[in-house]
């Protein structure tokens, strides 16, 4: 297969490029190479470190650049589009980069198939569980409800969970499906959302088939260390090797879907392969929820680190709770089933980050950002 990937020389794109490469496949990769992420590189020097030159055709530019489109999707099979702007706070103040990006970028990709003779049979959205808001919960009553965010004035007050509207109890977080209630609570949400709209609209009437992986919180050996707005692993890793507190915010409970990039590739790979995940949403996680404490004392342990970890009370405006996907679906379609459970793969991501070199420590520039945007208190 001839196969595009946008984004490839990020953390899930240069995953899925090797594994694309070592089963034989053709592969283009485009890559603006922000330096947010991938810091001061160079497009040689990147080409030269990945042997691009023999292995693959490297492109370096943005998805909003009209004229590379041309360049990029002539003559290809299947597009990967994992090209995006990602940190979900930073989206609240830096709104038009992220529309700019993240919805304008697959706009002109659709654009030039619409136009243009080519040979797309698929094209697969890198979407986010960030598209739900809160997700799914049960009521004690046993009914589901789709919490609207929390309000500014609880979070200010420490009342961090949500609450049943009748009893004033938390309500019971449950996996969310595909068919869950749309409603995110951040700029990157509404972003990813609208990719995954545009392609399920606009493909089908182009002869290609569309497919939408809604990821939860991806992790492993090659994440950015340096990018203090996205990854919350590789932000502790980084105020760790740095020997700066680790910050959790609320009250530590607050729980998310990790899911390793192994599992995170293997899943991708079927959904660009499997017959049947043609026009179809699947959710990307591991299915189950782990407290941000426990993953910050998880972490500090796994890199011998002496550095606290200090519980906060502070809060971001557009966090989320609780979220966990419910991965039966993806199960059924694309016989997905996660490999690596939690303890495994941050064993596997310390003893990655441990041979790195420590990188520059930008948290504290991030946090005083979103302050001064009225985002962080």
């Amino acid at each position: 297969m001839r196969i595009l990937v946008t984004g490839g020389a990020g953390f899930i794109g240069s995953h899925l490029a090797n594994r694309l490469i070592n089963d034989g496949h053709v592969l283009t990769i485009l890559d603006n190479l922000s330096e947010q992420i991938h810091g001061s590189i160079s497009e040689t020097s990147y080409s030269t470190g990945k042997n691009i030159t023999t292995r693959v055709r490297f492109i370096k530019g943005s998805v909003c650049d009209k004229t590379l489109w041309n360049q990029c999707l002539l003559n290809q099979d299947i597009v990967v589009h994992l090209a995006a702007e990602t940190g979900t706070g930073q989206s609240m103040y830096e709104i038009a980069k992220y529309i700019d990006t993240n919805i304008v970028g697959i706009s002109l990709m659709l654009d030039w198939l619409s136009q243009n003779q080519h040979e797309v049979r698929r094209v697969i959205i890198a979407s986010s569980r960030a598209v739900y808001g809160e997700g799914k919960y049960l009521d004690d009553d046993g009914m589901t409800v789709y919490p609207r965010a929390r309000k500014f004035e609880d979070l200010k007050s420490k009342n961090f969970d949500i609450l049943c509207p009748k009893t004033k109890r938390p309500l019971n977080q449950v996996p969310t499906d595909e068919d869950s209630r749309i409603q995110p609570s951040s700029v990157y949400g509404i972003t990813k959302y609208s990719q995954e709209q545009l392609i399920m609209t606009v493909c089908p009437s182009l002869g290609i088939e569309p497919v939408a992986l809604r990821y939860q919180n991806v992790y492993g050996p090659g994440q950015s260390l340096k990018n203090p707005y996205t990854g919350i692993l590789s932000i502790f890793s980084t105020r760790a090797l740095n020997r700066n507190p680790i910050e959790v915010f609320e009250d530590g409970k607050e729980s998310r879907d990790f899911i390793f990039i192994d599992d995170v590739i293997d899943a991708t790979v079927s959904a660009i392969f499997k017959i049947k995940a043609a026009g179809q949403i699947f959710n990307i996680g591991s299915g189950v929820a782990t407290d941000v404490l426990t993953v910050a004392k998880t972490l500090v342990d796994r890199l011998n680190s002496k550095t606290p970890v200090v519980i906060t009370g502070s809060f971001r405006l557009g966090d989320i709770r609780h979220n966990i996907a419910d991965i039966s679906k993806a199960h059924q379609i694309l016989e997905f089933k996660p490999k690596i459970n939690f303890q495994d793969g941050i064993s596997r991501f310390t003893q990655w980050v441990l041979s790195q070199k420590i990188p520059l420590d930008n948290y504290e520039y991030s946090i005083q950002k979103m302050k001064d945007k009225g985002l962080f208190h």
